[in-house]
């Protein structure tokens, strides 16, 4: 029963996590414009540059927390945290200029590296065959949230472009006030292990878990994938307002559409696409539809028909528990807060690449001047580096289910 209280704790702390991200995605292209002026372009990059400052500092300091939380404990990790994160979306939202606006993200990337120490709890209370399915709950909690938090979003608009920040400090606070009565603590003197620099640095930290026999590889194919699915938060929003006209609600909505639907299948279909794939079929064949969609998604000019392949687009989201699973499986149970650490800095080093990236790629092909309009762009390349990362995952030795 406290192992379920507890895991019911966490996903809604991954849940109200996804949901203050999720609130402020839709008014951020206004916002940019508000504050810079300039073309829908120009504010693409400007949301490159915010989104990879955000992830720069989760890269550096997941490992950090992840180390932190398997010395002095899981519960303080993550209070610490949500309380500094409540007091970062009010700073945004009083913004006035890019610079505070950068600061708030610099911030805010600190605080959303706990997501490890959160992944690091789940393994904590969970048997060996239990944490993929439990893993892809949370990506299901995730889900839910990300359902709420850009329709609730897209509403909020209407009130103004700083409406969603307030609201995203007030569910962070909720959420840290919840957590002081209801978190126990999961790190004991028998898994405790010392803090030590070398590991509290994400090349540190890579460095020792790559040496483990077959996650090098994994964690190879686990940051191309990464790269590859990144391009959907990186540019819908700007994507969508130029190429379907679409409106801070209608990027809202179809941001809930397909977190819906991403939670229903990472909460109902990763257990019997394991049990009947198996996990190297089931990374497969996430693979598969990943690129399939990249594709369409990419050469489609009808807004409706974007939104009817929605629910196709999130079935690839059995593939991340598979392989997070398996990495969880053959770590010890003193490790379980560097490997989330570890892979919470590869998924931020992704996405400090992808959001620079692909709004350079969207920029180049939506310029007035550009020799070839095509703003799918960034999405036929993220289809390019999935074909990569599936070829090299065929290459690596994976297990089918956890020992």
């Amino acid at each position: 029963m406290n192992n379920r209280l507890a895991l019911t704790f966490i996903l809604l702390t991954v849940g109200i996590d996804a949901m203050g991200i999720g609130l402020i995605l839709p008014v951020m292209p206004g916002l940019i414009t508000e504050i810079e002026g300039g073309t829908l372009s120009e504010a693409a990059v400007w949301g490159g540059v915010l989104s990879t400052a955000f992830a720069v500092m989760q890269f550096l300091f997941a490992p950090l927390l992840g180390a932190l939380s398997d010395r002095f404990g899981r519960r303080p990790v993550l209070l610490a945290s949500l309380l500094v994160m409540a007091l970062d979306y009010v700073v945004m939202a009083l913004a006035g200029a890019m610079w505070i606006l950068l600061a708030g993200r610099l911030v805010g990337g600190v605080t959303a590296a706990t997501h490890s120490t959160a992944m690091a709890y789940v393994a904590d209370i969970s048997k060996p065959h239990e944490k993929a399915a439990r893993f892809g709950l949370v990506g299901a909690g995730f889900g839910v949230g990300f359902v709420l938090g850009p329709v609730l979003g897209g509403m909020l608009a209407e009130y103004g472009t700083r409406a969603p920040f307030w609201a995203a400090a007030a569910l962070a606070l909720a959420n840290a006030a919840l957590g002081a009565f209801v978190l126990r603590e999961t790190v004991t003197d028998a898994i405790r292990r010392p803090f030590s620099a070398a590991r509290a640095n994400p090349f540190g930290a890579l460095r020792q878990v790559s040496a483990l026999p077959g996650l090098g590889a994994l964690i190879t194919v686990y940051f191309l994938y990464q790269v590859a699915s990144m391009v959907y938060p990186a540019i819908w929003a700007y994507f969508t307002t130029l190429r379907f006209g679409w409106s801070e609600a209608t990027v809202g909505l179809s941001l809930g559409i397909y977190g819906a639907f991403f939670g229903l299948v990472q909460g109902l279909a990763v257990r019997p696409a394991m049990a009947r794939l198996g996990y190297r079929g089931t990374v497969l064949f996430a693979f598969g539809v990943d690129i399939i969609a990249l594709v369409l998604v990419g050469l489609l000019t009808s807004g409706t028909m974007v939104l009817w392949l929605i629910p196709f687009m999130a079935l690839g989201a059995v593939g991340l528990p598979a392989i997070q699973g398996t990495m969880s499986a053959v770590i010890a149970d003193d490790a379980q807060g560097e490997l989330q650490g570890v892979l919470t800095s590869v998924t931020s080093f992704a996405m400090i690449v992808t959001p620079l990236a692909m709004t350079q790629v969207f920029a180049w092909f939506t310029r007035p001047d550009a020799v070839l309009y095509l703003p799918g762009a960034p999405f036929l390349l993220s289809a390019l580096l999935m074909v990569l990362c599936t070829v090299l995952f065929l290459r690596s030795s994976v297990p089918s289910s956890p020992h």
